[in-house]
């Protein structure tokens, strides 16, 4: 579990599942913390900077967002960072506001007993190592584990073979773990949970679809 930041290459599949997984943790814990998740949950989305980890938002902005008083910001914002969740990077001053980054590595940690709740392939990458960064121009290039090629002839390990050639890296989070069975006309897809079926079809059916239309196109396809 080495995830530092939810940037970079599959960065968009990590900030998910983080989010992912804070709101399922939260949902099986008391209302406390449910309530202090949800406000967590508020300000990632409406002002936490991914690329840069920083949340940069005063109280008054905070109450707002949360519909409490500043008191109660304090109090949230204390016990998020006696958790952490938030860590200070800058405290505030004259004329400007606390600087906070998140506290990834510690909300992977607290959260790991729910991570089976969402599914086998979410446990899958979060225990992943983090890829290795980009390689600056003329450096060296490290290579991702490689997936298997699928073998056989069907219509799914042809469309299998098709989108890893496409795109390796987002094949092998995403489509590795897909199984297609041939039914009639139809190409009827399952996934190792629900979430991951609906984070296919909701971010990468364009792909399935386009390579189904290529390797298979008198099927039609149906998620199972």
């Amino acid at each position: 579990m080495l995830m530092k930041k939810a940037v970079g290459r599959g960065g968009s599949t990590r900030k998910y599942d983080l989010l992912t997984i804070l709101g399922v943790h939260a949902l099986a814990q008391g209302k406390t913390l449910q309530r202090q998740t949800l406000r967590l949950l508020c300000l990632i989305t409406a002002r936490y900077n991914w690329q840069s980890d920083q949340l940069s938002v005063g109280q008054a902005e905070i109450a707002r967002l949360w519909s409490v008083d500043t008191r109660t910001v304090k109090r949230e914002m204390a016990a998020l960072r006696d958790r952490g969740w938030l860590v200070e990077k800058r405290p505030a001053a004259r004329g400007r506001v606390t600087l906070y980054g998140l506290g990834i590595a510690q909300i992977l940690h607290d959260t790991r007993a729910s991570w089976d709740m969402v599914g086998p392939d979410l446990v899958a990458r979060l225990d992943a190592p983090e890829a290795p960064p980009e390689p600056e121009a003329g450096g060296k290039v490290i290579p991702f584990p490689q997936v298997p090629m699928p073998e056989g002839e069907g219509a799914w390990p042809r469309i299998a073979r098709r989108l890893q050639q496409s795109d390796a890296g987002l094949y092998r989070l995403w489509f590795a773990m897909l199984d297609g069975t041939e039914s009639g006309h139809e190409l009827q897809i399952s996934a190792p949970s629900a979430f991951h079926a609906a984070y296919v079809q909701t971010h990468h059916l364009p792909l399935l679809e386009r390579a189904l239309r290529q390797e298979a196109p008198e099927l039609s396809l149906r998620f199972v």
